[in-house]
């Protein structure tokens, strides 16, 4: 299978470190959860019930523990 845009994403955030995302589920990033269900658990995904809460989470863990941190 060829590598899609959503595995190449997926794939240079577990290089840089990134093991959680957070954020809220939508058509625009469709391909990016499909990605991340073909991770094999590599990656978590971490629902909030609102995008911006997503964003206050993502937020808190970079400043808490100094790595990257991602919202989607």
């Amino acid at each position: 299978m060829a590598t899609t845009v959503g595995d190449f994403i997926v794939e240079r955030l577990y290089q840089w470190g990134v093991r959680r995302i957070y954020g809220y589920p939508g058509d625009g990033i469709n391909g990016v959860f499909g990605a991340l269900s073909r991770t094999n658990g590599k990656l978590r995904f971490i629902q909030a019930r609102h995008e911006k809460m997503a964003a206050f989470i993502a937020a808190a863990e970079a400043k808490c523990s100094g790595q990257l941190s991602v919202c989607i």
